[in-house]
C-alpha cells in the first residue's frame, strides 16, 4: 500500500483491543508521512463515536502517529495555547481505507500551563479485566507512559514550540493552496 503523500486526506479510526470500533475521524488531511510516522491535522473534522454520534473538532490539531512507539498526541492550537491529549494506543497501521489503532484508554492531559494528568486508570482497569489486556501489553503501555512523560518534559516532538509552529504553518500553506 502506497503512503499517504503531502496534502492527502485520510480517514482515522480507533478500535477497542476487542476488535470493536471506537472512533472514526473523517478527513485528517495529511502532511507528512515516512516509514514510521504520520503527521496530519484536523480542523473541523467530523468525528463519528461508536454509538453513532457525531461532532465536529473545534480548533487545528497537529495530530502524530508512529509506528514503534504505544501513544499518539494530538496538539490542540488554541488561543491560550497549545494543550495536548495522548492516546496510550497500539503503533498504527494503515491499509487502503484508514490509518488505524488500538485505542488502550489510558490518556495523558497536557494543558497549556504545563499541568500534566493522567486520565481513565479506572476504564483502562476495567478494560483489562473484561477485554483481558495481557501482562505483556500492560508492560508496554506503561513503560510508554514513560517515554512519554519524558517526552512531555524535554519538549520532544511534539511537545516542541519549533515542532507545533512549522506544521500548523505548512498546514495554512496547504490549505490557502
Amino acid at each position: 500500500m502506497k503512503l499517504p503523500k503531502e496534502g492527502d486526506f485520510i480517514t482515522i479510526q480507533s478500535y477497542k483491543h476487542d476488535g470493536s470500533l471506537h472512533r472514526t475521524w473523517r478527513d485528517t488531511m495529511v502532511l507528512k508521512t515516512t516509514d514510521n510516522a504520520v503527521i496530519g491535522v484536523n480542523d473541523h473534522t467530523l468525528v463519528t463515536e461508536s454509538d453513532g454520534r457525531r461532532w465536529v473538532t473545534r480548533e487545528p490539531a497537529i495530530v502524530y502517529f508512529h509506528k514503534k512507539y504505544w501513544f499518539n498526541i494530538i496538539a490542540m492550537i488554541r488561543d491560550n495555547g497549545v494543550s495536548y491529549y495522548c492516546n496510550l494506543a497500539s503503533p498504527y497501521v494503515m491499509d487502503e481505507e484508514a490509518l488505524k489503532y488500538i485505542d488502550y484508554d489510558l490518556d495523558v492531559k497536557v494543558f497549556a500551563d504545563g499541568e500534566k494528568r493522567l486520565l481513565d486508570v479506572d476504564e483502562y482497569e476495567v478494560h483489562k479485566e473484561e477485554m483481558g489486556y495481557s501482562s505483556d501489553i500492560d508492560f508496554i503501555l506503561k513503560e510508554n507512559v514513560k517515554i512519554l512523560v519524558d517526552w512531555i518534559n524535554n519538549g520532544k516532538g511534539p511537545f516542541s514550540e519549533a515542532y507545533i509552529n512549522i506544521w500548523y504553518k505548512r498546514y495554512l500553506e496547504l490549505e490557502n493552496r
